[in-house]
């Protein structure tokens, strides 16, 4: 089960550097941190990425995990995939000039 929420979180990236821009990324992060989105809703919008039975338990899991932490846990994790995944950060990196 923790291997399909690995490869799901996976997949989502390597779907955005294919040349389809990021705001997919964006949005099943701004789905998965919302504690507002239903777990069936949640399942729904990433249906396209899903391989069956167990890959729709595992994004309910990971939906859920999300639903029981904290406003301060969810806010932390936003900014950890903002940090992780914005184009000007990740190429200051390279060049010493990270904002971080």
């Amino acid at each position: 089960m923790k291997l399909l929420r690995v490869l799901v979180l996976v997949a989502l990236p390597l779907y955005c550097l294919a040349g389809s821009g990021c705001l997919l990324l964006e949005e099943a992060i701004n789905k998965t941190i919302d504690s507002q989105v239903s777990i069936d809703e949640y399942q729904n919008f990433l249906q396209p990425f899903t391989y069956g039975l167990e890959t729709n338990e595992a994004i309910a899991e990971l939906k859920q995990c999300f639903l029981q932490q904290s406003d301060e846990t969810r806010s932390n994790f936003a900014l950890m995939m903002v940090t992780m995944v914005s184009p000007d950060v990740l190429s200051n990196q390279w060049t010493g000039t990270s904002r971080l």
